[in-house]
């Protein structure tokens, strides 16, 4: 199994980016997707979350301005991130909680992270 985190860039204060995070390989189930991100000097923090019953969760910075969803068929994430602030500058990682077929544990899987870079 693998996670493809893709979608970032450079973007001005207030733009908007969309990032993707796709699994691919021998996926039976995709439990919970999540968002975490790296800014320069700081810890990885998590930014949200969205599980197969359709929950979403938010980190209160990014609540109001961030979306998660998903596409079950596509087993892929995504996060539009709106009204971005030089202080979301930071590389994105996205996690996912995943079953392979014929194996009755769960996982958790890493992408490789993508940079988010606001600034004027």
């Amino acid at each position: 199994v693998q996670l493809q985190a893709s979608g970032g860039g450079l973007v001005q204060p207030g733009g908007s980016l969309r990032l993707s995070c796709a699994a691919s390989g021998s996926v039976f189930s995709l439990y919970v997707m999540r968002w975490y991100r790296q800014a320069p000097g700081k810890q990885r923090e998590w930014v949200a979350d969205i599980f197969l019953s359709g929950t979403l969760n938010y980190a209160d910075s990014v609540k109001g301005r961030f979306t998660i969803s998903r596409d079950n068929a596509k087993n892929t994430a995504y996060l539009q991130m709106s009204g971005l602030k030089p202080e979301d500058t930071a590389v994105y990682y996205c996690s996912a909680r995943i079953r392979v077929y014929g194996d009755n544990s769960w996982a958790t899987y890493w992408g490789q992270g993508t940079l988010v870079t606001v600034s004027s």
